[in-house]
C-alpha cells in the first residue's frame, strides 16, 4: 500500500463530534425570532411536520434503508416550507436562520487527536478534504469546521446540500477527486459510516477508512464489507503510524 496523495474525510462523528442538544431547542431559538406567528404554532406542532417532510423525502425516493437515500435536500428547503406553511414569517433570511438554528441544537469540539492527524498530513504535504452527508449549507458547514478546527488546512469542504448527491453515490466521490486533480486510487477517505463512507468510497474506488471508535451498530447500519477492503481504526493516532509504514513502501 502506497502513501495517500490526499485524505479526505468525513465530517460529523468523524473529524468533529456534535453533542445533540436537541432539535426543538434549535427551533425554539427560531420561533423567538419570528415576526409573525398568527397560529401560534408550537415546537411540538413544528417538529410533527418536520418528521413528515423528512420521511415522505425518502419513501418518495423509494429509500427502503434511509443512508443509501441519493439525493440531499437542503435544511433552507425544508425549513422555508415548513415556516412558510404555518405562516411564520422572519425578518431575516434562512441562511441565517440556518445557523441560528444549528448552534442551538447542538454542541461541537473536535474528534480525539484529529487536529494532531492534521498537522501530521499538512507536514507530510498530504492533501486534506471533506466531504459531508448533511442538509446545511457548505458555507454554514465551512463556518463551523473553521471554528472548531481553525488551524486545518482543508483544499475544499464538500456538503452534500450544494452538490445534489449524497454518500454513498459515486458522483459526490468524483466530485471531490475534480477538485483534487488525483486519481481515485493516490486518495483516501476516512469516515464513521460504514455504508456511506466506507462503502461509498470503495465503490468510488477510494481507500477506505472506518473511523469505528463513533460506530453504534443498528439494524439498518452494519459493515458487510470484507476486512480486507477497507483500514480500520478506532484512533486518528493509528493513521498516522499506517501512513508511516507506507512512506517506507515508497521508498
Amino acid at each position: 500500500m502506497n502513501k495517500p496523495k490526499m485524505v479526505l474525510f468525513d465530517y460529523g462523528n468523524t473529524i468533529i463530534t456534535e453533542k445533540i442538544l436537541g432539535f426543538d431547542k434549535g427551533n425554539e431559538a427560531l420561533l423567538k425570532l419570528a415576526v409573525k406567528n398568527p397560529r401560534n404554532i408550537t415546537i411540538k406542532e413544528l417538529q410533527a411536520k418536520a418528521d413528515e417532510v423528512i420521511m415522505g423525502i425518502s419513501k418518495r425516493m423509494g429509500c427502503d434503508n434511509r443512508f443509501y437515500q441519493p439525493y440531499e435536500v437542503s435544511w433552507v428547503s425544508i425549513n422555508r416550507y415548513i415556516y412558510e406553511y404555518f405562516n411564520i414569517e422572519f425578518d431575516r433570511n434562512y441562511e441565517e436562520l440556518e445557523w441560528i438554528y444549528w448552534n442551538n441544537a447542538t454542541q461541537a469540539q473536535p474528534s480525539d487527536n484529529i487536529e494532531n492527524l492534521l498537522e501530521y498530513l499538512y507536514e507530510n504535504d498530504i492533501k486534506t478534504g471533506v466531504i459531508s452527508n448533511i442538509m446545511l449549507s457548505g458555507n454554514s458547514l465551512k463556518r463551523r469546521i473553521k471554528e472548531v478546527l481553525p488551524n486545518n488546512h482543508f483544499e475544499f469542504i464538500i456538503a452534500s446540500s450544494d452538490y445534489i448527491y449524497r454518500k454513498p453515490e459515486k458522483d459526490i466521490f468524483e466530485m471531490a477527486l475534480i477538485k483534487s486533480g488525483l486519481k481515485a486510487n493516490q486518495v483516501w477517505f476516512c469516515g464513521d459510516n460504514p455504508i456511506c463512507d466506507t462503502e461509498g468510497a470503495l465503490n468510488a474506488g477510494l481507500q477506505p477508512v472506518w473511523y469505528k471508535k463513533t460506530f453504534r451498530e443498528k439494524p439498518d447500519l452494519k459493515m458487510y464489507l470484507p476486512e480486507d477492503k477497507y483500514i480500520t481504526v478506532n484512533d486518528w493516532l493509528e493513521l498516522k503510524d499506517i501512513i508511516e509504514r507506507c512512506k517506507k513502501n515508497d521508498l
